[in-house]
């Protein structure tokens, strides 16, 4: 019964906001969906992961155990649905991307924390890193057949990522000021990645629902086998392994579905995804935690 409480007192907070979010579009208010998600993701998001990782209580020799781990599950992950893919004779435009790809930024973030409090976030945000720079080149690639690593490069996030982890592995930290300044702007990235998440799903027009079902019940299914399994081989800590089989386990991203649209491929089916794969994840996710946990 403890169990039961401790996990919804983690997921709650997470779809409840998720779900102003959708509400807030269904009554028929503005939300300018493309400037919140720029301030997130070149502001909020950067404050929140520099100042995450320069105070997190992580060994620099667990940082890269982590690191190798999530290389080592995402290359799992890419080679179970390539196969999955081809065998299954789908789209590799349409849906590789986002059966490998999870949401890791909205929801993993924030379940992170929720669960596990600063050293869960300073956990997710290094497997957040790495999930992004895959999907800005390789992901990119997947739906458009050419990568952007000079992309990725002028991404605020990978700079925030690169910067945080220098002053963690050097013992440096900005100003009292600086870092409380920061932190504030930090604290906004949750909330609203939660809220315009739920916004981005009331918009979406899906297609293809049956498929779409069966589709994200098998990404949660071989995301956590292969997570699992990688976190069991690298002997990662408790909250590390936890942290890693949720953030490979999250749904489809609602970026996979602006890659869709914006090369060509058939966004519909995955806005499909999208939808199915989160809703889907308000059972799921809870029942990984309390497996985790």
């Amino acid at each position: 019964m403890n169990l039961i409480v401790t996990v919804l007192e983690i997921v709650a907070p997470v779809f409840l906001l998720a779900a102003v979010g959708f509400a807030w579009v269904k009554l028929g208010f503005e939300y300018r969906i493309e400037f919140v998600t720029r301030l997130a993701m070149t502001l909020a998001v950067p404050c929140l992961i520099f100042v995450a990782l320069m105070q997190a209580d992580m060994d620099p020799s667990a940082i890269a155990n982590l690191s190798l781990a999530t290389l080592a599950a995402y290359a799992g992950v890419t080679i179970v649905f390539w196969i999955f893919v081809w065998i299954a004779g789908l789209n590799r435009r349409t849906y590789l991307a986002p059966l490998i790809f999870g949401n890791t930024g909205n929801l993993g973030l924030p379940l992170a924390i929720f669960a596990f409090g600063d050293i869960g976030l300073s956990n997710a945000i290094v497997v957040f890193a790495i999930m992004a720079v895959l999907s800005f080149t390789f992901g990119i690639w997947l739906v458009s057949g050419s990568g952007s690593p000079k992309k990725v490069l002028g991404e605020p996030m990978v700079g925030a990522t690169i910067l945080g982890a220098i002053f963690l592995w050097q013992g440096w930290e900005t100003p009292t000021f600086l870092t409380n300044t920061l932190s504030l702007i930090g604290q906004m990235a949750i909330p609203i990645m939660l809220i315009t998440l739920g916004v981005a799903v009331a918009r979406l027009n899906p297609q293809g629902m049956w498929r779409a079902t069966a589709l994200s019940f098998i990404k949660v299914i071989v995301c956590v086998a292969i997570a699992w399994g990688v976190a069991t081989v690298f002997q990662l800590d408790r909250i590390s392994f936890a942290v890693l089989v949720v953030q490979v386990a999250t749904p489809v991203a609602v970026t996979s579905y602006m890659l869709a649209e914006k090369y060509g491929a058939d966004a519909q089916s995955v806005a499909g995804l999208v939808v199915v794969s989160t809703v889907m994840s308000v059972g799921a996710l809870p029942l990984i935690l309390a497996l985790v946990l």
